[in-house]
């Protein structure tokens, strides 16, 4: 084969891989493409040691050879957060598995309460102050459940939704309540 036919080819490879691991990591092919990528590398070792007169393809080829450089260190830091449970497509996949009920829920209450309940919100906002070193003794319990229905309310009629989904998360290092309309039953 020409060089040029050679270098073709390699990006015709390098774009199936690229594709290959999305449907990896989106759990469709079960198999890391380890294969391909050996295939690939094979080429590039072989075509690192030749001299490519052309400027136009040996720019072409150190091209693409930055690309797949780019994308395989890529593809190992998402292995490493598959690996430690942090990647967010992953999370996806555990939520879709809760809701077919064939896995139990990790125990990680502060992020986002299971149920809408205001003991629960108030429990989770004490606990983010206390996290964030703040002061707890001044929050009175009736004062946040004040607030939470004043913003229930007003976010029900403005977004003409049955229930808002309150929870507790930490920005700035102080814990806010943040609310969005629940995803169960639209008013008419």
């Amino acid at each position: 084969m020409a060089i040029q036919e050679d270098i073709a080819f390699f990006e015709s490879s390098l774009a199936e891989l690229i594709v290959k691991y999305e449907q990896y990591f989106l759990g469709i092919e079960k198999r890391e493409p380890l294969k391909l990528c050996e295939n690939i590398e094979l080429f590039i070792r072989r075509y690192n040691t030749a001299s490519i007169v052309n400027t136009m393809m040996k720019f072409r080829f150190n091209t693409l050879v930055g690309k797949f450089n780019s994308y395989k260190q890529y593809w190992t830091r998402i292995n490493r957060l598959i690996e430690d449970g942090k990647y967010s497509r992953e999370r996806f996949k555990m939520a879709r598995h809760l809701a077919d009920g064939t896995l139990r829920p990790p125990v990680d209450l502060h992020e986002r309460p299971q149920e809408n309940n205001l003991e629960i919100v108030f429990q989770h906002y004490l606990d983010a102050r206390k996290k964030c070193n703040l002061p707890t003794d001044n929050i009175s319990r009736e004062t946040l459940f004040s607030v939470i229905e004043t913003q229930r309310e007003s976010l029900r009629s403005k977004h003409n939704c049955a229930e808002v989904e309150f929870r507790v998360v930490i920005e700035n290092g102080a814990p806010k309540l943040k609310a969005r309309p629940a995803k169960i039953a639209v008013k008419r």
